[in-house]
């Protein structure tokens, strides 16, 4: 399964490079918009470590280090593609380390997942709601202080739904995060975007 992903993403990142479309996002504003809520998540100065999980070409690294100059920041991917195109982008930067994986190599302050969760292709929606929790489980084992993620929503309008996505339901997930990974869980689900976004917040 995360091969076809792999393929998916490799060939959107060669076709429209290092870009929000490349990385299958309509725009760079929805793009930011999406890093804004995830970023409220974090509750430390500046001086923290993140795990990008489904990091693509790298582009909540300059978005969280404009905002906190001492992040360190690790980013994996499952698509060789786009992990190329990150340390094209920001190899050098002496904070930042990027790696074709598909669980994170260590334990961060934070874990992020943007996007990871949308594009199924032809699995079957109970398959990938399977996927979707084993990656929550990988999310709070590799964070120390919480983890953020983002999914499409099952309020969209059906007419507008794409069969090749996944659209979760917002409040099963915040029951399960509830439930499973701490008492302090927000769902985000008022930023004008046809998705939520959950926090989860460890004691």
């Amino acid at each position: 399964m995360l091969l076809e992903v792999a393929r998916y993403y490799g060939d959107k990142v060669q076709a429209h490079g290092a870009s929000p479309k490349g990385v299958d996002w309509n725009t760079e504003e929805g793009q930011i918009l999406r890093f804004r809520q995830l970023a409220s998540l974090i509750d430390l100065p500046g001086d923290f470590t993140v795990n990008d999980l489904g990091c693509g070409y790298g582009a909540l690294l300059p978005f969280l280090a404009d905002r906190f100059p001492g992040v360190r920041y690790y980013g994996c991917d499952v698509a060789a593609e786009m992990i190329e195109a990150a340390t094209t982008l920001f190899g050098d930067h002496p904070q930042a380390q990027f790696a074709v994986e598909s669980v994170p190599a260590q334990v961060a302050d934070f874990g992020f997942a943007s996007g990871i969760f949308n594009v199924r292709l032809t699995r079957p929606d109970d398959e990938w709601a399977a996927y979707l929790e084993a990656t929550l489980d990988v999310l709070h084992a590799t964070s120390r202080r919480g983890f953020a993620f983002n999914c499409l929503t099952s309020y969209s309008d059906p007419d507008k739904r794409r069969a090749d996505l996944f659209y979760a339901d917002p409040t099963q997930l915040f029951d399960i995060c509830k439930k499973k990974y701490a008492q302090r869980v927000a769902l985000l689900h008022d930023y004008g975007l046809y998705e939520f976004t959950i926090l989860v917040r460890k004691s």
